[in-house]
Parts: structure tokens; C-alpha cells; sequence
């Protein structure tokens, strides 16, 4: 892919070693002359949503680790446009944000189905000409967002599937060990 915009899957190459990415995809959701936004897809965190916003104790939503910049941030992406105002759409299908007390409303009369929607704890954040460095410096790998990868029912394969995805030169990576120095 040449050019990068949101939308875009960094996918991260088998032998990146920064513990927030390895074997990342991230969906980047903001990309322009000020820096670059994303969220981690495939990295589970610690907590679950309710643990965080205590009007929906009752509710088990599981969260993501969204990247290392302010980890005392919530964010969601979404397929549900018409329900939640002021969100932006990604990529179709993909929507980011909107108005957090509609989608805590929701949640609570159980509106919304957790395939559908993913919170995160921080994000992943590039400073402008960044992340055009670690692409030239062969870090991140891209491919096109697509719904079915970034609300994968089943996270910890996005990386595999994203690959996968990619054509049969990439699969092959999912084989890689991550440290070749240790075969």
C-alpha cells in the first residue's frame, strides 16, 4: 500500500521487539500533518470496561490495550453510526468515537452487541514524519481495513489473519519465530 490514511492496518513485522507492538495490527484512525492515531487491535487488557466506569458494574465488556500514549484514556470504535452521534467513519464500516454517555446508555439497556464494539485504554501515537520513518525503516507492514479483521471475533488472530490476508509471501510469517538469534 502507498499511501497511508485511515483506515490503514500497520501491521507489525515478525521481528519488531517493543513490547507494545510485537505482533501487533493496529487500525490507524487518524493520519495528517499534526501526527498519527490508532488502537491496537489484537492486545486484551487487564481490566474489563465495567472496572472503569462504574455506572455499568453489572456489564463484563472487555477492553484493549490501545497503545502506550495516554493510558488514562478511553476510546471506541463502532459499527453503530446511526446510535452513537458524532462519530467518524474510518473506513466503511469502521466508525471511531462519538458521544460517550449516549453509548453508556446503550450499553446499559443492552443495545449494543460486544462484536460490534471495542474500547481502549490509551492509543498508539506518532509524532508528524514518524511513522513514515518506521514504515521507510521497515517496521510496520500495511493493508486496508477491513470490518471483518478489526472486530475479529477472536483478537489474539488478528495478527495471523491480517497476513494471511495479505497473500501468501506474508502468511509464511506467521511462522517466524520472534527472536531468530534463539533458533
Amino acid at each position: 500500500m502507498s499511501s497511508i490514511t485511515p483506515g490503514t492496518l500497520l501491521v507489525a513485522e515478525p521481528f519488531l521487539k517493543d513490547a507494545n507492538f510485537l505482533r501487533s495490527v493496529v487500525l490507524l484512525c487518524s493520519h495528517d500533518k499534526e501526527g498519527s492515531v490508532g488502537f491496537v487491535l489484537n492486545r486484551r487488557y487487564k481490566q474489563n470496561l465495567s472496572q472503569l466506569v462504574p455506572e455499568l458494574q453489572s456489564k463484563k465488556w472487555p477492553l484493549f490495550y490501545g497503545g502506550p500514549v495516554q493510558t488514562d484514556s478511553l476510546h471506541f470504535i463502532h459499527q453503530y453510526p446511526r446510535l452513537i452521534p458524532g462519530s467518524r467513519e474510518i473506513k466503511k464500516g469502521i466508525w471511531w468515537g462519538g458521544d460517550f454517555s449516549t453509548v453508556i446508555n446503550l450499553l446499559k439497556e443492552d443495545a449494543l452487541e460486544p462484536a460490534r464494539l471495542r474500547f481502549f485504554v490509551g492509543y498508539a501515537g506518532w509524532e508528524p514524519g514518524q511513522l513514515q520513518e518506521e514504515l521507510h525503516q521497515n517496521s510496520w507492514m500495511t493493508a486496508t481495513a477491513q470490518s471483518s479483521l478489526v472486530f475479529h471475533k477472536k483478537p489474539q488472530e488478528i495478527w495471523n489473519e491480517t497476513l494471511k490476508s495479505m497473500g501468501n509471501d506474508y502468511a509464511m510469517m506467521i511462522n517466524f519465530p520472534i527472536d531468530p538469534q534463539l533458533n
